[in-house]
């Protein structure tokens, strides 16, 4: 037995390597690291691969999971990638798989940033592991295993739930946008309906809260921008609703030390900093998106909303 590997932990590698073809669960650690935004990191000093969490708010139920994977030659953006779930057992040990299922790469329209996204279900609350399986430019397959924990219920409404018929500030309660969004360019068609008044039109919502100006982690992106495209096509159908997560854009002027967060992410239950909603005309959420979600995937949400193929 390998000096400082205790048997737990090399049960469970021996368990997922089966599986994966590798296992580094030992040079597995999590990190603090400031620029992620709060979103959990994890680093395998064994691969060199680097993986960041951006859906740390999951309950038990299925959900979809965003990963955005790096290695020592940057970002990882193989077309697909499969990822397993394990229900961690005693001693960090991993059991036997509860699911897989195939991970699709999102690029962000930088172009240098992108995320993995794949739905996984989880019966039961407690600890358990997500394995992202990477190939290696020699031809191998590498993996890395994040830990993630599983609530009994998420804290962000979940698909199904009613969403909070919040009253949002509208463009005709302030003299200027600049005090609904830090974004420099306001498009003001995002705000103009409150989402109490949506829902009680039984018109379908897309709800994004999101800061523009202070969009700096890995996995923050343009969504407010691409809610903007999106109106254009869907405008007439759906209302497009941005809440800014501080509530005095004004006095912000690139320094947070003013800043006063929106009531409205304690009333949704929000811990991270970016997400979209998707809601339909029922007041049900359809889906919801932690982290960025590329457009492509927000747009396939709103044409299910719409019955449009």
């Amino acid at each position: 037995m390998r000096a400082g590997v205790r048997p737990g932990v090399l049960v469970g590698c021996v368990i997922a390597a089966l599986l994966v073809m590798s296992c580094r669960g030992a040079a597995t650690t999590t990190v603090e690291d400031r620029f992620a935004g709060g979103y959990p990191v994890v680093r395998d000093s064994a691969t060199g691969i680097t993986a960041i969490l951006g859906t740390p708010d999951l309950g038990v139920g299925t959900f979809r999971v965003a990963l955005a994977l790096s290695d020592e030659r940057g970002l990882v953006r193989f077309p697909a990638l499969t990822l397993r779930s394990y229900r961690s057992g005693g001693s960090g040990s991993l059991q036997s798989p509860a699911e897989e299922a195939a991970a699709d790469f999102h690029p962000f329209p930088d172009g240098g940033r992108g995320l993995y996204a794949a739905r996984l279900t989880f019966d039961r609350a407690g600890a358990w592991t997500i394995v992202a399986s990477v190939p290696r430019a020699n031809g191998s397959v590498a993996s890395i295993t994040v830990p993630v924990t599983i609530a009994e219920r998420a804290s962000a409404p979940v698909v199904g739930a009613v969403a909070p018929a919040s009253k949002n500030r509208i463009a005709s309660d302030v003299p200027s946008l600049n005090r609904l969004t830090t974004g420099s360019a306001p498009d003001p068609a995002l705000y103009r309906h409150r989402i109490a008044d949506s829902l009680a039109a039984h018109r379908p919502v897309v709800v994004i809260f999101a800061s523009p100006a202070f969009c700096t982690t890995p996995l923050c992106g343009p969504q407010v921008e691409d809610a903007s495209a999106l109106v254009q096509a869907y405008g007439d159908r759906v209302d497009f609703i941005h809440v800014d997560l501080y509530e005095n854009p004004q006095d912000i002027k690139g320094d947070l030390d003013a800043a006063v967060r929106s009531p409205l992410l304690k009333e949704w239950g929000l811990r991270t900093d970016e997400w979209t909603f998707v809601i339909d005309g029922t007041g049900k959420i359809a889906e919801r998106f932690e982290a960025y979600a590329p457009r492509p995937e927000v747009e396939a949400a709103i044409r299910g909303v719409l019955g449009v193929r």
